[in-house]
């Protein structure tokens, strides 16, 4: 079959934008001026080649549908290929919200009917807008999921298993419940999901409390580092007790720092005290350059302020206690 030619193009600048965010790399497979889009993407030790089909999410409108129905009008093709060892997406978008839908490759891959169109609720695409995903069972038992931008590699990565939640209402409800609230799901309810789908509710569940952390810290820092101020989208949120050491998920337990500086506290060359001085660690510099790895330290110096850029609010400053814990952990003596 041969591809028609459109104008997608932003909608592909949203999806590279939203894997990119997430620190996933992305390769363009095919020309962009044809539909699908076939993508390879990678982060850490995973890579999947990705088949992504997408359309405009719009209002299902009419008095034969559902007032609060949402739908993709599926155009220009007959059929939805599979990716030969991939991932095929089918995809609507819902640029009110900045929310998409994914539906079930394995539930649409036959010939297409006329003016095929699929359907999703308005209340899973608003739950997902605020909370970050939310599934929705359709009335043939599909599962499709509404998903903001910052949860579209957690997506992909756990696609099959998401999609095949039809298959135990004991385990969609527990899909259902983390989607409204992760922290409200323990270990124990998810031990009662069917082997093939746990690992997914663990891992959304992660994903979920990982991007609630880091949008709060960026909202809070105003998406600027604290070390030297620089915005420009590449900002992370650090935790300052590691979660590993028993820290938390609380906005008073997070900084947010720009990749550099980010990966700089965490190899402790630089911390900041409880009076929010920014230190360096000499006694590691020293050893640095000694070992012949001292370039860009005069420049590495210069990007940093005094003191951290602090949040307005008070409450989503650094907590004391939290910043003293962590220097001890992590070695610092300002005695």
């Amino acid at each position: 079959m041969s591809f028609r030619k459109h104008r997608k193009q932003n909608l592909l600048t949203g999806i590279l934008n939203s894997f990119r965010e997430d620190g996933w790399r992305v390769l363009i497979l095919n020309d962009i001026k044809y539909h699908p889009f076939i993508l390879r993407i990678s982060k850490n030790e995973e890579s999947f080649t990705v088949r992504i089909y997408i359309w405009n999410l719009t209002h299902g409108g009419g008095a034969a549908r559902p007032a609060d129905e949402y739908r993709i009008q599926v155009t220009g093709v007959d059929r939805f290929i599979d990716q030969p060892d991939g991932r095929t997406l089918i995809l609507g978008y819902w640029e009110d919200e900045n929310v998409y839908a994914g539906f079930d490759f394995n539930m649409h891959n036959g010939i297409l009917g006329a003016s095929p169109s699929i359907q999703i609720r308005d209340n899973a695409l608003r739950l997902a807008s605020i909370n970050g995903y939310a599934p929705h069972k359709r009335e043939n038992d599909e599962i499709a999921i509404a998903f903001r931008p910052d949860f579209f590699g957690e997506y992909v990565r756990s696609l099959n298993q998401l999609h095949s939640f039809g298959q135990s209402d004991r385990d969609y409800e527990i899909l259902e419940k983390v989607a409204q609230d992760p922290n409200q799901v323990n270990d124990q309810e998810i031990e009662y999901v069917a082997v093939e789908r746990k690992t997914v509710v663990y891992n959304v569940r992660k994903k979920l409390r990982d991007n609630s952390f880091k949008r709060r810290i960026q909202v809070a820092y105003s998406c600027k580092c604290a070390f030297c101020g620089i915005q420009l989208k590449l900002i992370d949120a650090a935790h300052i007790i590691p979660v590993e050491a028993e820290g938390n998920d609380a906005t008073n337990n997070g900084i947010a720092l720009c990749a550099l500086h980010h990966r700089a506290y965490d190899k402790n060359l630089v911390t900041f005290t409880d009076n929010y001085e920014i230190v360096l660690n000499t006694e590691t510099i020293e050893i640095l350059v000694q070992n012949g790895f001292g370039a860009g330290l005069d420049v590495f110096k210069q990007t940093l302020n005094g003191r951290i850029h602090l949040p307005s609010n008070v409450d989503d400053r650094p907590l004391v206690q939290n910043v003293l814990r962590a220097n001890e952990i992590r070695g610092w003596n300002f005695s």
